[in-house]
């Protein structure tokens, strides 16, 4: 099956993309970066949050925009573009394996240029209207696990192993 993909595009604070990373190992999901970003990819504040995860994560590296939709043809079309100004919500969304979705940086967002070009695959998570937005880690764990649910969490664990201690027996 193929891997959903995470896009950060410029992504700004590190340990938001580190806890990112961390939630892509968790999914099996690929993780993208497109920068310049706000920090370098090496900064221990980054690694932190990732904790011993970034060292078995699928992720890629790209110039700008540009150089992300050049190498990856397949994410015309199957893009999703998360923002708040979205008329859908993630829910409305049909995830299908090997889809891409997209999360601007955290002080502004995806620019309107690449909203307004693709309107019919912005996507938003309900909130209150008097709170701009949620964490940036936050948003991307709350929508992959949508896409996840809606592709019956394939390749991830089904079961957990409660283990019963001596005195609930």
């Amino acid at each position: 099956m193929a891997k959903l993909n995470i896009v950060l595009l410029e992504p700004e604070i590190p340990a938001n993309t580190g806890n990112i990373g961390r939630t892509c190992c968790a999914t099996g999901t690929k993780l993208h970066l497109i920068e310049p970003m706000g920090f370098r990819i090496n900064e221990k504040s980054l690694k932190r949050a990732g904790m011993d995860y970034w060292k078995d994560l699928e992720w890629y590296l790209y110039d700008d925009y540009e150089d992300f939709l050049a190498k990856n043809p397949d994410s015309i079309g199957r893009t999703y573009y998360a923002t708040t100004k979205a008329h859908k919500t993630y829910a409305d969304a049909e995830f299908k394996p090997g889809d891409y979705i997209m999360f601007g940086k955290e002080s502004t967002g995806i620019p309107e240029e690449i909203l307004v070009e693709n309107e019919d695959k912005c996507i938003r998570i309900p909130m209150r209207e008097e709170y701009r937005s949620l964490n940036l880690s936050n948003s991307v764990a709350i929508i992959a696990y949508e896409a996840m649910r809606q592709n019956q969490f394939k390749s991830l664990e089904e079961y957990g192993e409660l283990h019963r201690l001596k005195w609930d027996k």
